[in-house]
């Protein structure tokens, strides 16, 4: 019989996967928003559950007092991951796999593993995925609205916030799973979905992997282990994307926004096609920028022959955008504001916030440093920005980047440092004039203020809707 960190051999189920677990010893690493419902739902299907944290009791407040009721055992403080002895141990996505404590545990027998790799174990449904350094979340949405225009129940979650796991009993083979997916939960998963999308590649959490090389490599987990039957979705305009093209082992579909593609979408004379079929008008997408365009082409690409022309054209007319991107906050006195928080990294603001207004901006920027380079973001800024308020540890950064750049003009752009959130948006109300665009688009992740973006685009908002 098998027990204690025993490998799972038969091929898993919902059902016998519950069965497996039922009586073994659980190590969820890293209390948060996957974690918590994992550490019920396991309890319930009659694991023992440790949760282990660096945070101490007093900080976790409201979540420690509810774990405590569910019976689950704590581990909390700098040694949370030392003697990983239980039988399965789930790290959290922004937890490094390669990790000793981790590394140690596999060794000794221990199953080491994350929710998504579970999911897409056991998920019994077609799982259509997406993941990129720019666009992930958007293109994720529009897929979901695509297929539930068509009448499909849809389970969205992954990287996008809300983990898929927990809710696994109440999805059947009908139905379909989108799934926005990072780097940090893609450089361990050797399952990939049946349809993959790659929106675009460019240097991106260079804090977190070792160089851009472990990044792309996490990056192709997404469609290295499909099978012929599967879909591969590419941008055909960015040169790291199309170069995982070779390795594709389904279809292979690209998308283009500036020429044909031999198998794909692409737009002309105002028009996307896929191959030589219209699609739809780029005057029926009701979100504005190139970007977005983009992300209709891969949308599109990911559910050609799923979804009827007339339900894309529907979404594409009615679906207003996904909060925290190009968010309209306000019009205060002619000002008008915008939250692209989601914006965490250079290429991010360049290809969204500054591509869209032919006027140049007020621009708020600047938060934790990935270790990404910014010098591509200096002359954008100079060509779209009269003033630039900049904040946080990448701000020093950005500054060099545009006073470095060839269109630099001091008297053109003023650069104003600030300490907080509250001091920027103070700053803003009291420069700005009848007329003005103000963004929030940080090119930079929030870490060194917020939990993550989501906190700070809520917080930015909250403090515009207080000017007065």
């Amino acid at each position: 019989m098998c027990t204690g960190g025993c490998r799972f051999r038969q091929r898993m189920n919902k059902e016998n996967f519950f069965e497996f677990i039922n009586g073994k010893t659980i190590a969820l690493c890293g209390i948060g928003r996957s974690h918590m419902p994992l550490a019920k739902l396991f309890t319930q299907k009659g694991a023992s559950v440790t949760m282990r944290d660096r945070r101490s009791f007093e900080t976790l407040r409201e979540e420690g007092k509810e774990l405590e009721k569910l019976g689950v055992r704590l581990v909390l403080g700098e040694d949370y991951l030392e003697d990983l002895c239980e039988d399965i141990v789930f790290r959290t996505p922004g937890m490094k796999y390669s990790l000793p404590q981790l590394q140690k545990a596999k060794s000794e027998g221990k199953i080491v593993t994350s929710e998504l790799e579970v999911f897409f174990d056991i998920c019994p449904c077609k799982i259509y995925a997406v993941t990129g350094s720019d666009g992930k979340t958007t293109t994720t949405t529009i897929i979901s609205e695509f297929l539930r225009a068509e009448g499909y129940t849809v389970h969205l979650g992954g990287n996008i916030g809300k983990p898929l796991l927990p809710e696994i009993e109440t999805i059947t083979e009908t139905d379909t799973a989108v799934v926005e997916l990072s780097s940090f939960q893609l450089i361990s998963m050797r399952r990939s979905p049946d349809v993959a999308v790659v929106t675009n590649l460019s240097p991106n959490h260079l804090d977190w992997h070792e160089d851009m090389g472990e990044y792309m490599e996490a990056k192709k987990n997404i469609f290295m282990h499909q099978n012929a039957f599967s879909r591969t979705v590419l941008n055909a305009d960015n040169a790291s994307t199309v170069s995982f093209l070779p390795e594709t082992r389904g279809e292979a579909m690209m998308f283009s926004r500036k020429k044909r593609v031999a198998n794909g979408a692409w737009c002309e004379d105002g028009t996307v096609y896929v191959n030589s079929q219209k699609m739809l008008k780029l005057s029926d997408i009701r979100i504005r920028g190139d970007h977005n365009v983009e992300n209709y082409l891969a949308a599109i690409c990911a559910v050609y022959g799923a979804v009827s022309i007339e339900n894309m054209i529907k979404v594409a007319k009615n679906f207003d955008g996904v909060e925290h991107r190009m968010e309209f906050v306000r019009e205060l006195d002619g000002v008008k504001y915008y939250n692209d928080s989601i914006a965490t990294s250079p290429s991010r603001t360049a290809i969204g916030t500054l591509s869209l207004y032919e006027e140049k901006i007020i621009l708020i920027c600047g938060g934790y440093d990935k270790n990404i380079p910014y010098d591509p973001l200096g002359p954008v800024i100079c060509d779209k920005v009269k003033l630039l308020i900049l904040m946080g540890a990448t701000a020093k950064k950005i500054e060099e980047a545009v006073q470095k750049s060839p269109n630099y003009k001091e008297s053109e752009i003023s650069i104003i440092h600030v300490e907080n959130m509250a001091e920027a948006v103070l700053t803003v109300r009291a420069r700005a004039v009848d007329g003005d665009i103000v963004s929030l688009s940080p090119a930079s992740a929030g870490f060194d203020m917020y939990a993550n973006f989501e906190e700070r685009g809520k917080h930015f908002k909250k403090l515009v809707g207080e000017l007065k």
